[in-house]
Formats: C-alpha cells, sequence, structure tokens
C-alpha cells in the first residue's frame, strides 16, 4: 500500500514543544525537527540544511525564534526561510521544507499532502477539560501499515477474541467526506465487575481517531494517533482522558485499573500486527462487515496514481486499499 495517505497527522504534543528547543522527529520517511517561532508559533521542518546538509536538531539551536545551523551558523525561520547566513551579503534564497501546522486540544498536527490542507480538524474538548484527569500516554510502533492499525475499530470478531466482549458488536460506519463516525456498545467484565457503556467512534483522516466510551464505572475519551514513520513501521500514540470521579481517590485508581487492563490488551495486539500480512481481499464471514466499509471511506485519502507511473505498479496502487 502507498506509505502515506493524505490527511491530518499528531506529531507531538503542546507540552513536548517548549520555546527555544528543538525536537527532532522521523515520520513520513524523513527526518523532520520542530521549534517554535519568535511569537511561540510552532513549525515542522525538514531537519538537514540545504547549505551543506548538516542536521539542525542535532547541535543546532533557536535563537529569537529561528532555527541555526550548527555547521555553519546558517539561520532559518518559522516559515522555513532563510533569514541569515554568516558573510552573505544577502540571506541566500532558500527554504526548508515543512507542512501545514495546526495547534490544537493539546495537540501539534501536520498536513501531509499535495497543496493547502483539503479540510481541517476540530477541536478535542476533553483534551483541554477540567473535567477529566490528565491524560494516560502510551505510544508504542509496530511493523503495519497505518490504515491496518485504524481496520483493528472495525474488525468486529476480534472485540470478543482479544478484548473479551461476550459477542462480536454490531457497527455501522456511517462516512461524511474525510470524517466517519460508528456508535455501538461495548460489553465485558473488567476485574470482576460487568461492563456496559456506550462506544462511539469519530474518524477525522487516516492519522486522528476519538472514541468517546461513558457508563456508570468508567467515562473515557480516548485519543488514537496512528502516524507513518517509514514504509514498514507506523506509530500507535494513544491519549486517555479519564472523567474525575466525585469520589476522592477514585480517579487514580480507575486510572490505574484501565492501564492493567487496556495495556495488556493493546500489546497483545501489537505482537500479532508485527507478524501479520496485508490480505488485500480477507476471506470475511457474513457479519464481519466493518473492514469493508473502512476500506471503501479509507481509498479517498491515497492520491490518485501518477499516469507516468508503470502500468503494473499503478493497477497495485489502485487495488491496495479496496
Amino acid at each position: 500500500m502507498p506509505m502515506v495517505p493524505e490527511g491530518w497527522y499528531a506529531l507531538l504534543r503542546s507540552t513536548q514543544l517548549r520555546p527555544g528547543k528543538i525536537a527532532n522527529l522521523h515520520y513520513f520517511g524523513r527526518a523532520l525537527i520542530a521549534f517554535r517561532g519568535s511569537d511561540g508559533r510552532a513549525t515542522v521542518r525538514d531537519a538537514h540544511c540545504p547549505h551543506y546538509g548538516a542536521h539542525l536538531g542535532a547541535g543546532g539551536r533557536v535563537v529569537d525564534g529561528q532555527v541555526e545551523c550548527p555547521f555553519h551558523g546558517w539561520r532559518f525561520d518559522a516559515d522555513g526561510v532563510c533569514a541569515s547566513a554568516p558573510f552573505a551579503t544577502r540571506p541566500p534564497r532558500v527554504t526548508l521544507g515543512g507542512f501545514p501546522v495546526r495547534e490544537h486540544s493539546g495537540l501539534i498536527f501536520v498536513y501531509f499532502g499535495a497543496g493547502e490542507p483539503k479540510w481541517e480538524l476540530p477541536e478535542i474538548p476533553e483534551a483541554t477539560d477540567r473535567a477529566y484527569a490528565r491524560p494516560i500516554d502510551d505510544a508504542l510502533r509496530s511493523r503495519i501499515h497505518i490504515q491496518e492499525m485504524r481496520e483493528n475499530i472495525v474488525d468486529e470478531s476480534h472485540f470478543h477474541h482479544i478484548h473479551g466482549q461476550s459477542e462480536p458488536p454490531v457497527q455501522d460506519l456511517i462516512p461524511d467526506g474525510p470524517r466517519a463516525e460508528i456508535h455501538s456498545r461495548f460489553r465485558k467484565s473488567v476485574l470482576g465487575y460487568w461492563v456496559d457503556n456506550s462506544f462511539d467512534v469519530f474518524m477525522y483522516g487516516p492519522g486522528v481517531m476519538v472514541v468517546r466510551t461513558a457508563g456508570p464505572m468508567i467515562t473515557m475519551t480516548a485519543i488514537a494517533l496512528t502516524n507513518p514513520i517509514d514504509d514498514t513501521t507506523s506509530e500507535l500514540r494513544m491519549l486517555y482522558y479519564v472523567r474525575r470521579n466525585r469520589i476522592p481517590f477514585a480517579t487514580p485508581i480507575l486510572k490505574l485499573a484501565f492501564r492493567l487492563v487496556a495495556f495488556g490488551e493493546v500489546r497483545e495486539e501489537l505482537a500479532i500486527w508485527d507478524h501479520k500480512i496485508h490480505r488485500p481481499r480477507p476471506v470475511l464471514l457474513p457479519h464481519e462487515k466493518g473492514i469493508k466499509a473502512l476500506r471503501r471511506w479509507y481509498a479517498q485519502f491515497y492520491p490518485e496514481p501518477d499516469a507516468d507511473m508503470p502500468i503494473r505498479f499503478r493497477m497495485d496502487h489502485m487495488r491496495s486499499p479496496i
């Protein structure tokens, strides 16, 4: 499958990018840096200086909101434009490649795709709502394409076999352009207690998904971020926001109980993902409708194959996400 579907991806939490500091990143098969400009605005740029190839995040520094190359002192502003170069009569007309950036919901998003963003991400209110505790942050990597990470949410049968639900849930995917929704229920025994929660999924392109579940025992919002690292590895970052309980000390206990259950199940899935292969045409049972529905919706995020590509590659490209 093509490595990077077009859309928004959250590469950092806002708290990870402090003013005056450089964050080194590697996504989309590229070395990247992130820093804040003089106005505090976050920017994500290619990491290597166009002058002589030095990595700006390896010994470079931020000076007055500009990143300075550690090798020859060239400086680049938050728009990637070369602002100065020692001994040059005027700054060279070069720029660092980069991405459109949005920052909200405690996250720094970049848009990967041709041209300007075709749509915008809504804010996620739970990320800044004080009614929710600080998030449980869990980041994992796996040898799998991000599309298959997303397909996990519509794989009805695995909810029984991996997550212990009494039976596969009934799920109907409701597409709406680059967004889609699923509304269902989550029923299982957790540490001896029966949980019967609402289960509402909101998908925003290929990289961002918000899962809201509510019930008498626990109400929680999970932000699932799927990012391509390179052509063989993807990152799954989960931010779990547990709604605070009015009973003293109940919230930390709920967070601990959630860690004990959820972390083990996610790592069980991870071990499977690391060794599975992609099936363009899986053999599905009659009740397994979600994967086909998601693949039809997800196909919109792959760019049309270039007419100059070899015919066989174009056919494989077109066939893969179906």
